[in-house]
C-alpha cells in the first residue's frame, strides 16, 4: 500500500463535530479539529423543561467545512490533500429532519430558518413520548410484530415518533415536508451534491434500528400500518426508502462544489453514513460478544455476533438487532442509557447554580474576575467530586440513586420515567450524592448486560470507549466492580471519528473489508480495570436495592387510570 493514502473521519456529537485526518496504512492521526455548534451552545431552539432539543443544519454544515479545512491546514502539506481518498461520517441518532423533494432540510429555506420544527430533532428530544406510546399500542393490533427487531418497544427518541409529533404540531412544516431524513444519511447526500431525496442512500444502521426497516418486511412496514395510526402519515412510506446500504459502501463521490470548498478532489469517495456508536465500536476494535460501550452524554452499547449463531434469537427491550449495522456480515445489537455523562453534568449544574446566578451581583470582585472564577471552578468540580467520592467507604447503607434522569432507553424503553436520589440524611454531602449517581449509572449499565445474558446472547467482555472511559478511572473502576467483569479501555481519544475513517478507507477500496481496516488502523488498548471481589459483593447487594427502587418508581410513574382519578375526585368531594 502506498504510504501517502489518507482518509477523513467526521464524527457529529451532541455538542460538536470533530474531523480527523488519518493515514490509512497505520491509523496514524495526522490532524484533528473540533467545532462546537454555536447556536446549540447558546441554547437556541431548545426548551429543556419540555424535553425539546433541536439543532440547526447550519451548525452541521459550518462545522463540516471548518473542521475538514482545519485538518488539511494543520497537515501543512499540499500533497496530503491530493492523497485523500475517502470521507465517511457518523452522527447521533435518531436525529431526523423534515426535507423538501430536493432533500434540503426545511430550516435552510428562508421561511423556516428560525422554526425549531424544521430543524434536526436531536436524539435526546423527548417531545414525542405520546406518539411513541401510540405506536406501541397500535403495533399490538397487527398479526406481524413490526417491533420485534427493535426490542419490542418503540422509543420517543426514534424516527417515526418524531415525525408524527412534528406533523401534528406544525401545520406549515407538515405542508412543506416531503420526506423525513436521518442526519447520518443527509451529510453524505450533501457532500455528494444530491438534489433528489429519492436518490439518497439510506444507512441500514439508522433504518434498521430506528425506522422499523427489515428484510423480513420487504422494507418498511406497509402503508396501512402508518395510515391507520394517523392519516397524517399517508404517503410517507413511498417517499422514504425500500433499499438500505451498509457503511462499507460508497454513497458517491465528493461533488465539485464541495471539492472546491474543502480543497479536495472530486475523486474522493464519500461513504454511506451510520450512527456514532456503531462506527465508534469499529474504531474501538469491537470483538464478537464483547459489549462495546461508548460512554459520553449517554451510552450506546454495541455487540456483534455471527449471524448464524444468533439465528432467530430476539433480545427484548433493546434498541434493535440488525444484520450489518455495525460490521457487514455480522449481527449488530444495540442498547444504551439515555443519560450517563448527562447525569453528572446535571449535578454539576445544580452545584454551579449559586455561582452562575449570584457572582454577577457580587460587590467583592469585578465581572472579569467573576467570569474567570466561574470557569475555573466549573472545570474542577467533576474531577474533585470524583477524588472525594473515591475516598468514601463502601457500605450497603450509603446513599443510592436511580439513573433515569432522561428516562430509560434500555432495557425496555420508557421516557416517562424519572431519576431519584434516596437514603439522604444531614450527613449527605456533594461527594456522597455524586458517588450515588455514578453507582446508579453503573447499575443501569449492568441491567443491559443482564438482559443480553438472560436472553441467550452472552456478554463475554467489556470495551470502554469515549470521554468518560478515558478521563475517569473512578467511574471505570466502579463499572468493573459493579459488573464484576474486567473492562478494557481503548487507546484512541476519538474512536467514533477513527471508526468513520476506517469505513472511509473501506468504501474507497483501500481495504476490501472493514475488519481489515480495523486490523491495520486500530490503536489498541491502554488500560484495563479489574473488579475487586469484596467490593463486587457489596455492589451485588446494593444492586438488589436499585432494582427494587426502580420497580417502585416505574409502578408510580404510570399515568393514573380514569377510574383511579374518579375515585380520588369522589373522595375529595366527600
Amino acid at each position: 500500500m502506498n504510504r501517502d493514502i489518507y482518509v477523513i473521519g467526521v464524527d457529529y456529537g451532541s455538542d460538536s463535530v470533530r474531523s480527523v485526518l488519518v493515514n490509512a496504512q497505520n491509523g496514524q492521526e495526522i490532524a484533528s479539529s473540533v467545532y462546537y455548534y454555536p447556536r446549540w451552545k447558546k441554547g437556541d431552539y431548545c426548551v429543556p423543561a419540555e424535553n425539546q432539543f433541536r439543532q440547526h443544519p447550519l451548525d452541521y454544515v459550518e462545522g463540516l467545512e471548518k473542521t475538514i479545512k482545519d485538518c488539511l491546514s494543520q497537515a501543512g502539506d499540499e500533497t496530503i490533500a491530493k492523497a485523500v481518498k475517502g470521507i465517511s461520517i457518523d452522527t447521533t441518532g435518531s436525529t431526523p429532519v423534515a426535507v423538501d423533494k430536493t432533500g434540503t432540510p426545511l430550516a435552510l429555506l428562508p421561511e423556516f430558518k428560525e422554526n425549531p420544527n424544521a430543524m434536526f430533532v436531536l436524539w435526546k428530544d423527548h417531545t414525542s413520548v405520546k406518539e411513541a406510546s401510540e405506536i406501541n399500542e397500535h403495533a399490538k393490533k397487527f398479526d406481524t410484530n413490526y417491533l420485534k427487531y427493535v426490542g419490542g418497544i418503540y422509543s420517543s427518541e426514534w424516527f417515526w415518533a418524531k415525525l408524527l409529533h412534528v406533523l401534528r404540531t406544525d401545520e406549515k412544516v407538515r405542508e412543506a415536508c416531503y420526506s423525513w431524513v436521518e442526519h447520518c444519511d443527509w451529510i453524505p447526500f450533501l457532500l455528494t451534491g444530491g438534489d433528489n431525496v429519492h436518490e439518497m442512500k439510506r444507512s441500514v444502521c439508522s433504518a434498521g434500528h430506528k425506522s422499523l426497516w427489515a428484510e423480513d418486511f420487504g422494507g418498511l412496514p406497509p402503508e396501512e400500518f402508518f395510515t391507520s395510526l394517523d392519516p397524517l402519515l399517508s404517503g410517507f412510506t413511498e417517499r422514504l426508502f425500500t433499499q438500505t446500504y451498509t457503511s462499507d459502501k460508497p454513497a458517491g463521490n465528493l461533488s465539485q462544489e464541495w471539492a472546491e470548498r474543502l480543497g479536495l478532489s472530486s475523486d474522493v469517495v464519500v461513504g454511506v453514513g451510520a450512527f456514532d456508536a456503531h462506527m465508534g465500536a469499529v474504531g474501538g476494535q469491537i470483538e464478537p460478544y464483547h459489549l462495546s460501550k461508548v460512554m459520553g452524554t449517554s451510552t450506546c452499547d454495541m455487540l456483534v455476533a455471527p449471524i448464524h449463531e444468533v439465528e432467530d434469537k430476539l433480545v427484548n427491550g433493546i434498541c434493535g438487532q440488525v444484520p450489518g449495522s455495525v460490521i457487514p456480515g455480522m449481527m449488530g445489537l444495540e442498547a444504551g442509557q439515555s443519560a450517563f455523562g448527562d447525569t453528572y453534568a446535571w449535578f454539576k449544574r445544580v452545584l454551579m447554580w449559586p455561582l452562575q446566578n449570584l457572582l454577577s451581583q457580587s460587590t467583592v470582585i469585578d465581572a472579569e474576575k467573576a467570569e474567570a472564577l466561574l470557569n475555573d471552578i466549573s472545570d474542577k468540580i467533576i474531577p474533585e467530586l470524583s477524588k472525594q467520592a473515591d475516598q468514601i467507604p463502601l457500605s450497603e447503607n450509603n446513599e443510592f440513586a436511580v439513573d433515569w434522569f432522561n428516562g430509560r432507553r434500555t432495557p425496555d424503553a420508557n421516557q416517562m420515567l424519572k431519576g431519584a436520589i434516596l437514603g439522604l440524611g444531614l450527613g449527605s454531602d456533594a461527594p456522597r450524592v455524586f458517588r450515588a449517581l455514578v453507582e446508579a449509572t453503573c447499575f443501569g449499565a449492568k441491567k443491559i448486560v443482564d438482559r443480553f445474558n438472560e436472553q441467550g446472547v452472552p456478554v463475554k467482555g467489556l470495551i470502554g470507549l469515549g470521554g468518560v472511559a478515558k478521563k475517569s478511572p473512578f467511574i471505570m473502576q466502579m463499572m468493573a466492580d459493579v459488573m464484576n467483569m474486567p473492562i478494557r479501555i481503548h487507546k484512541s481519544e476519538q474512536t467514533c471519528a477513527i471508526g468513520a475513517a476506517m469505513f472511509a478507507a473501506t468504501a474507497a477500496g483501500i481495504f476490501s473489508r472493514v475488519e481489515d481496516a480495523m486490523a491495520a488502523m486500530g490503536q489498541g488498548f491502554d488500560a484495563e480495570y479489574h473488579p475487586d471481589a469484596e467490593r463486587a459483593k457489596v455492589y451485588a447487594k446494593r444492586y438488589i436495592k436499585y432494582s427494587e427502587m426502580g420497580g417502585f418508581i416505574e409502578q408510580h410513574s404510570s399515568p393514573a387510570k380514569p377510574q383511579q382519578v374518579a375515585d380520588v375526585q369522589e373522595e375529595v368531594v366527600r
